[in-house]
């Protein structure tokens, strides 16, 4: 829709209002309800967003290491920019109109630390090399028979999970709760995240969704709504909705797998497939697989941003630990699917489910992009077996320090993302770990109190 023609439906609502979400650091969004009026005139001419956004972090404490803003700027509002390509209306709402916005700069090539503007620029670098990046991501998630009250009247300990047992691909599972089940996949189609599938995972209350691919941008905006959707439409059901990548040491952790491929600048060739190829993997698959294990190493807080990301990078829990590649392998950092002209893509399986969907995606096109730009070749052999026995190229970062440090101290993620955001994201990342370092666990206190 044009913006005029947004302007004629809104003003023909029987609304009075609009919701407005810009999506932080973090991939939480903020956002607030807007005057039809109000929001009319903001489209005309932009609005004010406070960008305290990008000076807190998700739990609303104000970053001490932060150079866009903080005390020291007062906190100012920023200009923010609605994407009228973004309106759905919110079913679970009775269909209140909503809209993305975000820091987008007027000119394309300037630096801003906004997550949505930074995937727009990696995806503009596509187009000018003449790509068209089809994508979409996959979460695990667990459910919980919970309110919000309730979690912090239990200290969120001893909290139901929807359903016992451990019962993937179940269809016992997913009818003992219907009414939720069938609310996700309809509402969500609804709201324009439309789901590829929806199933039971393996744990309790787990399921797994599937998102339909689509442009970058679109895609990346479909798994932040998803997200908050499947959290919004939980609460209706009495259901809290988690997206911790590791909830405890025993279940495997909750993934965000994210499919990706290339295609022409008409979009009508995926340009990964090659009949004639070994495995199908063109030429230029090879070279954005190359690129994007080269980098992976330097990337890692984009893909797994806190600390609990990397409990789930474990051996043996369906989560990659090494710096692998193979074809259609569930151990290995990234999977390769060529099995059909119109399927074939890659699978980054390093993601979790706590990922921000925009740096997840724009770390994801970035890398593959260099790899072609340097005309890499893939050299490191593809996995055949366990990928976790497999340490022919290494390993990932083990812990939030660690991979952020290695992000910090890169000029190759400077030169893929900027200084200003690489700055910022990796002064994030270090306060995030200060805040975990300066707590006393439960696991000290168990093993420490008594008997030292």
């Amino acid at each position: 829709m044009t913006k005029q023609e947004v302007i004629d439906l809104l003003e023909d609502s029987r609304h009075s209002k609009v919701k407005v979400a810009i999506v932080d650091i973090d991939g939480v969004l903020r956002g607030k309800f807007m005057h039809i009026s109000k929001f009319i005139s903001a489209l005309k001419t932009g609005f004010g967003f406070c960008d305290v956004v990008f000076g807190w972090d998700m739990a609303d404490e104000s970053y001490d290491n932060a150079k866009v803003t903080g005390w020291h700027t007062g906190y100012p509002d920023a200009p923010a920019r609605i994407d009228v390509a973004t309106f759905r209306q919110i079913p679970w709402e009775e269909d209140l109109p909503f809209f993305l916005a975000d820091f987008s700069r007027e000119n394309k090539d300037e630096e801003t630390v906004g997550p949505r503007a930074l995937l727009k620029r990696v995806q503009h670098k596509a187009e000018q090399l003449g790509f068209t990046p089809f994508f979409s991501q996959e979460f695990e998630w667990f459910n919980f028979k919970q309110k919000s009250e309730e979690l912090y009247q239990k200290g969120f300990q001893n909290i139901q999970p929807l359903t016992e047992g451990m019962f993937g691909y179940s269809i016992l599972r997913a009818s003992e709760n219907s009414a939720f089940f069938h609310d996700l996949f309809d509402l969500l189609e609804r709201f324009n995240v439309p789901l590829e599938g929806l199933h039971t995972e393996t744990g309790p209350g787990v399921y797994e969704a599937a998102i339909q691919y689509s442009e970058v941008i679109e895609a990346a905006d479909r798994a932040a709504l998803f997200k908050t959707g499947v959290k919004e439409i939980g609460y209706k059901h009495g259901i809290i909705a988690s997206f911790m990548a590791k909830q405890n040491s025993v279940l495997p952790g909750c993934s965000g797998h994210i499919h990706q491929s290339l295609w022409d600048a008409d979009k009508k060739q995926n340009l990964f497939y090659d009949a004639e190829a070994e495995d199908h993997i063109s030429p230029l698959m090879q070279s954005y697989i190359a690129g994007q294990l080269h980098c992976l190493p330097y990337m890692l807080p984009m893909l797994a941003p806190t600390i609990n990301s990397y409990k789930r990078l474990v051996e043996g829990a369906w989560a990659p630990t090494t710096l692998t590649w193979a074809v259609d392998n569930r151990t290995t950092a990234l999977r390769a699917l060529p099995h059909g002209e119109k399927s074939c893509r890659l699978e980054t399986r390093v993601v979790g489910s706590d990922v921000n969907p925009y740096l997840a995606m724009a770390a994801c096109l970035a890398s593959g992009l260099y790899g072609i730009e340097q005309k890499m070749k893939l050299e490191t052999p593809k996995t055949i077996g366990n990928g976790y026995e497999d340490l022919q190229n290494g390993s990932l970062p083990s812990n939030l320090w660690e991979a952020t440090q290695k992000m910090k101290n890169s000029s190759l993620m400077m030169e893929l993302f900027g200084e200003e955001f690489v700055d910022h994201f990796t002064r994030s990342r270090e306060w995030e770990w200060r805040q975990f370092m300066k707590e006393v666990t439960d696991w000290e206190t168990k093993r420490y109190f008594e008997i030292i």
